[in-house]
């Protein structure tokens, strides 16, 4: 009977391993290390596995390491660590669906999970190690050293994004061009990083610290709506009031474009002359969208091609280079 109650609780724990851990390398853990000290533990082996363990030890100055410490240590700590990931997904998905607040204070809030869930497992490893957590107070204000020497730039992008997330100038969605010209999208606040995700499926790493001490043009932080222009040429001889308002009409019936009489007038397409150039009349269309424009991928590339149609359709002609040559004689 005891033979059989064992078999069957070690079954039932393979069964609960294969079922319920989906990381392959803490199933390999508890199948290949938890079972067989529960099987020790079954039979009443254990203490006597766990005396022979302590028996093989190593002394280094006033520190004794053992085998039963070692393996105790690896196996708490990958056990705590993995604990500790899962809890935090589990708490950062929690935390960003609570619909009842804004998108700045949920990402502050999933910040600190982070940081003090972490901190927790780091001073419970500390604890299984066997070392006095009173001794915290002796090495910290070396540890405080360390912030304001080695450690510096990871406190300031760390201080920096909680700084981003309270103060809501920068939240996820928004759309930011930095100083040196990057552009993307905000996917996610690291502890450390922010994620720009670019048009062209680039992430760049940003530290938090350069969006507070350099200058960056956030797009999409109060209105969502940007204005446009893109620039063509006509010919001189071109009868230009109706060209500008046949160009401001086709403009207009791009879907992604503003327009309309229920629009305001100065939300409407708008065609001006920019300049006189060498070989025509240089021009340019302003117009609203919502969103943001990716260039000549997008609306702008999109008008520029219904401009041209428009032109065609109206046959007025496109410049190009010209040049007038004189043959002078001498007689």
């Amino acid at each position: 009977m005891d033979a059989a109650i064992t078999i069957a609780i070690l079954l039932l724990v393979y069964s609960s391993i294969r079922e319920f851990v989906s990381s392959p390398f803490m199933a390999g853990l508890f199948i290949w290390f938890g079972i067989p000290v529960m099987f020790l533990h079954l039979l009443g082996a254990l203490p006597i596995v766990i005396q022979a363990l302590e028996s093989m030890a190593i002394s280094v100055g006033n520190i004794r390491v053992t085998l039963f410490g070692l393996v105790r240590v690896l196996f708490f700590g990958a056990l705590l660590f993995w604990l500790g990931r899962a809890s935090n997904n589990v708490g950062k998905d929690i935390i960003r669906n609570q619909s009842n607040l804004d998108v700045s204070t949920r990402e502050v809030f999933t910040k600190l999970f982070e940081v003090g869930l972490f901190c927790i497992i780091f001073l419970l490893l500390l604890n299984i190690m066997g070392i006095n957590l009173t001794a915290l107070a002796v090495f910290g204000g070396a540890l405080g050293v360390g912030l304001g020497l080695g450690l510096q730039a990871i406190a300031s992008n760390f201080i920096s994004g909680i700084i981003i997330l309270l103060d809501k100038s920068l939240t996820v969605g928004d759309y930011v061009e930095l100083d040196d010209g990057k552009k993307g999208f905000v996917r996610e606040f690291k502890m450390r990083h922010a994620v720009l995700e670019t048009y062209d499926g680039k992430d760049i790493l940003v530290p938090n610290e350069t969006f507070i001490s350099s200058m960056l043009v956030n797009w999409t932080h109060k209105d969502p709506k940007q204005r446009y222009r893109v620039d063509f040429s006509v010919a001189y001889s071109t009868d230009v009031r109706t060209m500008v308002e046949l160009v401001k009409d086709a403009v207009a019936q791009h879907p992604q474009v503003i327009g309309g009489e229920e629009v305001p007038f100065e939300e409407r397409p708008d065609c001006e002359i920019d300049s006189f150039g060498d070989s025509g009349i240089n021009m340019f269309v302003e117009f609203w969208i919502e969103g943001i424009d990716d260039g000549k991928n997008r609306v702008g590339g999109d008008l520029l091609l219904i401009i041209l149609e428009t032109l065609k359709q109206h046959n007025i002609s496109i410049p190009f280079p010209q040049r007038e040559v004189r043959l002078l004689n001498d007689d």
